[in-house]
């Protein structure tokens, strides 16, 4: 039995290097391909060092264009490799360029598809990464869903129970699993003199944040402004740092602890010790969650509806209402519930039943 596995984006690393384990483990032979969305070192190569995910059998080489370019790119590079490589599923997570570039090169060829992360909806067309996510599934074989409220909105959409799977959440696997690896390895709060709660943590990278620059420069400014009163820091993406040089708002970011973007394991460790978190990322939106870290979502609206709902996450949307949340105190005295994304065996689950279906 062949898998090919089409990562590209740090959050697909860490899922892939969960599933890939579970797939060794069974003996399944794997093909991973790399599409190369991010290819900065940082935001890369650290993650399969840290993540000890095999390094890639293929490597396109493919980002830094636009949206349609990369993913037609991706496409006609991956389609190359599926021809070469004739495996009996494609796996793709999550819901990046290369997430649909691997499922359009699948299908295309008849090969059959799974989708990790299935089911997330934001109900918002205008996200690149909406669009992805629909396609990608109503396109997939087998879907394998990190959540039940992700079930339910499959069924709704008409897809056929027999290609649904509840598994749970592989980002809890992980975070489960690096932990205390990183609790061991990681320096980064030595490195920046940071006290474990003595700090807002921030990341800002889709593209409705970054790109506008009205909405850029309201969340800078309202990171600023909280900044006085406990310390931001801020591991910066490179499209972010871009945009904000481009529009002029180097002195917003000069005003906030700005780092350089980190690897995994020196990412848990801020996240587990910050005093809350504020992002517009879907995986560090959760990882706030694993590690009972109460977390302001910069977005108007989120595919993780249930963490809005049970209030571990808060949407802020405006630069009113991010300083709200932010300096809202109430926010350490939240419950906890837990089970929502299943029991840390999701992994095991999925490479279970890419087995079975080939058996």
């Amino acid at each position: 039995m062949k898998i090919l596995t089409v990562v590209g984006a740090r959050p697909q690393f860490i899922k892939a290097a969960m599933v890939s384990q579970a797939l060794r483990e069974k003996a399944i032979d794997e093909v991973l391909v790399h599409t190369g969305q991010h290819y900065d070192d940082n935001m890369s190569q650290i993650f399969f060092e840290e993540l000890e995910l095999p390094e890639p059998d293929f490597h396109l080489g493919i980002g830094g264009g636009s949206h349609g370019q990369n993913t037609g790119r991706m496409i006609e590079a991956l389609e190359a490799v599926m021809l070469r490589e004739r495996p009996d599923w494609v796996l793709v997570y999550g819901d990046t360029d290369s997430t649909l570039a691997g499922a359009l090169a699948a299908v295309k060829l008849h090969i059959p598809l799974a989708h990790v992360e299935a089911g997330l909806r934001s109900f918002n067309r205008m996200m690149p990464e909406e669009i992805n996510r629909v396609l990608t599934d109503h396109a997939a074989d087998l879907l394998f869903s990190p959540t039940q409220k992700a079930v339910q909105n499959l069924y709704r959409e008409g897809i056929p129970a027999d290609r649904v799977c509840w598994v749970g959440d592989v980002m809890y696997d992980a975070a489960l699993y690096y932990a205390e690896k990183a609790e061991r390895k990681s320096c980064v709060l030595g490195r920046y003199s940071l006290e474990a709660k003595s700090y807002i943590l921030a990341t800002i990278h889709r593209a409705e944040n970054t790109d506008d620059p009205t909405r850029l420069e309201a969340l800078l400014k309202a990171l600023t402004e909280v900044n006085l009163q406990v310390p931001v820091v801020f591991p910066i993406h490179p499209r972010t740092l871009k945009r904000a040089e481009c529009f002029g708002f180097k002195s917003l970011l000069d005003e906030l602890l700005v780092i350089e973007p980190v690897g995994y394991l020196d990412m848990i460790m801020l996240e587990r010790n910050a005093r809350l978190i504020a992002t517009d990322s879907g995986g560090v939106q959760k990882e706030a969650y694993f590690y009972r870290v109460p977390c302001v979502v910069l977005r108007n609206e989120t595919e993780w509806v249930e963490l809005v709902e049970i209030g571990w996450n808060r949407l802020a949307n405006t630069h009113h209402q991010i300083l709200e949340t932010l300096t809202d105190g109430n926010l350490a005295d939240l419950s906890y519930p837990g089970g929502i994304f299943g029991d840390g065996r999701a992994s095991e689950k999925i490479a279970g039943l890419l087995e079975e279906k080939c058996g």
